[in-house]
């Protein structure tokens, strides 16, 4: 088993910056990868971005590419999503996720297929 528990979301205004975290605990070694997924008000969950665990590879959805960043930190079971120039489009609450996918597949990774989810931290960008 593993508890997915993510924090930093808030109010921003377009064009501004978010730090979003998500502290991993228990069974981490049972999984390949942790990313990030959003839902938007009406919308479906999407797919955000993808790291290995071991590695720190990385894989982004074209939407957020080079604007957000994914990060982990081994030691600590935490992985980070910074997220620039934002837009009122990424309003959304964002979910933390572990899954043994390999991190480059996560993009055609169906939500319902993951193993692991966060609670959830909303992100609102204000225009």
């Amino acid at each position: 088993q593993v508890q997915l528990v993510e924090s930093g979301g808030g109010l921003v205004q377009a064009g501004g910056s978010l730090r979003l975290s998500c502290a991993a605990s228990g069974r981490t070694f049972s999984t390949y990868a942790m990313g990030w997924f959003r839902q938007a008000p009406g919308k479906e969950r999407e797919f955000v971005a993808a790291i290995s665990w071991s590695t720190g590879s990385t894989s982004y959805a074209d939407s957020v590419k080079g604007r957000f960043t994914i990060s982990r930190d081994y030691a600590k079971n935490t992985v980070y999503l910074q997220m620039n120039s934002l837009k009122s489009e990424d309003t959304a609450v964002y979910y933390c996720a572990a899954d043994l996918t390999y991190y480059s597949q996560w993009s055609s990774l169906s939500p319902g297929g993951v193993r692991y989810w966060g609670k959830g931290t909303l992100v609102t960008v204000s225009s």
